[in-house]
């Protein structure tokens, strides 16, 4: 389909897809069977200014916004899901600062950023916190012209990588979330540490560590809006960042169909390539259909959070819960296709469904997303 991007936002999507091609895709069993963090790939990113498409052009970036973010992250996840998540989680932990950053702030730490100089992660998730954020337990004290930070964050995409974190702390206990504020800390500040690298299923090149913060001062400059506007801060950066998880979903479904097409017209059963036999072609027919639905959705809903969309929770959930169950259906799919070689790790098809299965679980379960949406919805049809 012809979605009608700009010459500009087609030269970026053809320039992450020779990289994709090029640079990820022969290395991704590697970074998957190593887990190591794919730096390398993180420098040819940089160079090629991929980092900055989504950050003005005033603070050192290409000027675009979240659809050039996607069409990047649906390009690299087309290579490797894991390897894309170094670029994406940076996008997550820079909206807090694009979207309600100082200009102080934004002059400070956004250049950096667009040059892939810095790395950022964005820290809400705790032990007792998932779904429900409300439950968060770090505490950030004000003294003098500091703040003190103390808690734990769990499971923080690029934790220990990157250099730059946005982090929502406690600020007021006795206002419940309304009590929470955000904070920018930098990389090496004392009293931030790191737990160790975990281990998941999939998107095994990406890092996902604890951050954990006893007695860190940070500067009261580094407060993001003003105390007790952490959860607006935290909502509105997931609601303009969920189409990115769509995004992600769409390009692992797109490489997981890549090989099952390829796969189809060649292997021979019968006397005939698979291709040929109603059967799959009806499957291949499904996952092609349902994947070009999340992308338009994907697409669109991205579009919204450019034009200033002031209310896109309910979008933003739908295209994230869409665009991940589809990955999660069309890379099973493939993994059906190829039989037993798609059961095996010499062939790719198995990472892209362990891959595939994180984007219905970050930045809101998809039964978290079905709530908000549904709630959209009936507040809607209340007003109608």
């Amino acid at each position: 389909m012809d979605y009608l991007i700009t010459e500009q936002q087609t030269m970026m999507r053809d320039l992450a897809r020779k990289i994709a091609q090029e640079k990820i895709k022969p290395v991704a069993a590697h970074y998957d069977e190593t887990e190591e963090f794919a730096w390398p790939i993180m420098k040819i990113l940089a160079d090629s200014d991929l980092f900055g498409v989504y950050i003005p052009e005033k603070y050192g970036g290409l000027g675009g916004g979240i659809l050039d973010m996607c069409l990047v992250t649906e390009e690299l996840s087309r290579a490797c899901g894991g390897i894309a998540l170094g670029y994406a989680g940076t996008g997550l932990g820079t909206l807090p600062i694009l979207l309600h950053g100082s200009e102080e702030q934004k002059l400070k730490y956004l250049p950096d950023i667009a040059k892939g100089k810095r790395l950022a992660a964005f820290c809400l998730t705790e032990a007792e916190a998932g779904s429900d954020a409300g439950s968060i337990k770090t505490t950030a004290r004000k003294e003098g012209d500091k703040y003190i930070l103390n808690g734990t964050k769990q499971w923080i995409t690029n934790a220990g990588e990157a250099e730059i974190y946005t982090v929502i702390a406690i600020t007021d206990k006795t206002k419940g979330i309304r009590g929470a504020s955000a904070f920018i800390v930098e990389k090496g500040t004392k009293g931030m540490e790191f737990g160790k690298k975990e281990k998941k299923m999939g998107i095994r090149a990406s890092a996902t560590r604890e951050v954990i913060f006893t007695d860190c001062e940070i500067p009261a400059a580094n407060l993001l809006s003003k105390e007790g506007m952490g959860f607006i801060v935290a909502l509105k950066t997931l609601d303009t960042s969920r189409p990115g998880v769509a995004a992600q979903a769409v390009g692992i479904a797109q490489g997981a169909l890549d090989h099952a097409l390829d796969y189809a017209r060649t292997r021979v059963q019968f006397g005939a390539p698979i291709s040929s036999f109603q059967a799959i072609q009806h499957m291949l027919a499904d996952m092609g259909t349902q994947l070009e639905a999340a992308r338009a959705l994907t697409y669109a809903t991205a579009r919204m959070a450019d034009s200033g969309a002031k209310a896109m929770s309910k979008d933003s959930a739908m295209a994230k819960l869409f665009a991940s169950d589809m990955a999660m259906k069309v890379t099973t799919d493939a993994v059906q296709i190829l039989a037993g070689y798609g059961y095996m790790r010499d062939y790719p098809v198995e990472k892209y469904m362990r891959d595939a299965k994180i984007t219905q679980i970050y930045e809101g379960t998809n039964q978290i997303q079905r709530n908000v949406i549904a709630a959209n919805m009936l507040k809607e049809a209340h007003k109608n």
